[in-house]
């Protein structure tokens, strides 16, 4: 049986999806965008929950990763999201994120319809793995029940690990309950299934419980320090880290939170197209933006090497 890919541990990010002013998504900043990450050493698990992925087409989606590839950055460090509610979009894809020589996926069930059984789950998932049919395919289930409303119990992960071992590889749990991430990864991690939180509000805990890291949303503008405790997790002031990303995040969940990290790469790149949401999300009010930036000032914070985005921004969108 295959491990899960080596590439695919530490911390991911949710890559946020700029658009520009017409609301069509904005390849050039995307790309800047997943470049910065990965200088940061995050890896990219573009078309999450905040990357506005359920806003977007499958043809957007496909023409996002395809600017990755072209612009050379590592599809070994990327984990799409291709879960749908229509199985042949998630098929579509899986397959082309396959193709693309992605490291693995990460897939939401189809969850549009509520109280499903976990036959119907375990059928939809199936459908996709066995469609694609591709022995290089890595599955990282996402649970997100809070905003999904349908969660992948532990019967439904052991009956797909026995049924398509070494594809089913691993989970993203963003049930924001460290009791049952816990359990996971009592009942799960190993070297064949990784278990990953789905915030770094819990990274440490997960990493002191043999956990594979988190895949979080404000990787996206505290990538550095967030990196840094999945990287010193075992020195003294690891609790004081923790306790810091944690006063961090919890600024963010002030507001909603895409429109927030939006707002912050806006203000401190100087790009405020950074700022536009598509609907039914809406930017921060000018209030809200300025409550944001005086409270995460109050804490120190600040993007690192966000000088250099915003160059690269400015120079891209001038050409």
């Amino acid at each position: 049986m295959s491990t899960p890919m080596p590439g695919l541990r530490g911390v991911l990010s949710p890559v946020l999806t700029p658009f520009n002013a017409d609301r069509s998504p904005s390849p050039t900043r995307f790309v800047n965008h997943c470049r910065w990450l990965q200088r940061q050493g995050v890896g990219l698990a573009v078309f999450g929950t905040n990357s506005e992925a359920n806003s977007l087409t499958v043809g957007e989606k496909r023409a996002l990763l395809d600017a990755l590839l072209d612009a050379g950055l590592p599809p070994e460090r990327m984990m799409p999201g291709t879960g749908a509610c229509a199985l042949p979009d998630a098929i579509e894809l899986t397959r082309h994120a396959v193709n693309s020589g992605c490291a693995g996926v990460l897939m939401l069930p189809p969850f549009f319809y509520k109280g499903v059984s976990d036959e119907g789950l375990f059928r939809g998932f199936a459908d996709v793995i066995e469609a694609v049919a591709d022995a290089r395919l890595r599955v990282y289930l996402y649970h997100i029940p809070p905003v999904a409303q349908v969660g992948i119990s532990f019967e439904l992960i052991e009956r797909l690990l026995m049924r398509y071992p070494g594809v089913i590889a691993g989970i993203k749990d963003s049930s924001g309950d460290w009791t049952h991430t816990a359990a996971l990864l009592k009942e799960f991690q190993s070297d064949r299934f990784d278990v990953f939180a789905g915030t770094e509000t819990l990274l440490l805990p997960t990493l002191q419980n043999g956990g594979a890291g988190c895949i979080t949303a404000t990787g996206n503008v505290n990538a550095a320090a967030i990196v840094r405790l999945a990287d010193h997790w075992r020195e003294a002031d690891a609790a004081a880290q923790q306790l810091r990303l944690n006063e961090t995040r919890a600024i963010f969940q002030r507001y909603p939170i895409i429109a927030a990290m939006k707002a912050a790469i806006a203000w401190q790149a100087g790009d405020l197209q950074w700022t536009t949401m598509r609907p039914p999300l809406i930017e921060l009010d000018d209030a809200q933006q300025h409550e944001l930036q005086r409270a995460l000032t109050q804490v120190g914070f600040e993007i690192e090497d966000a000088s250099s985005l915003a160059a690269d921004l400015q120079e891209t969108s001038a050409a």
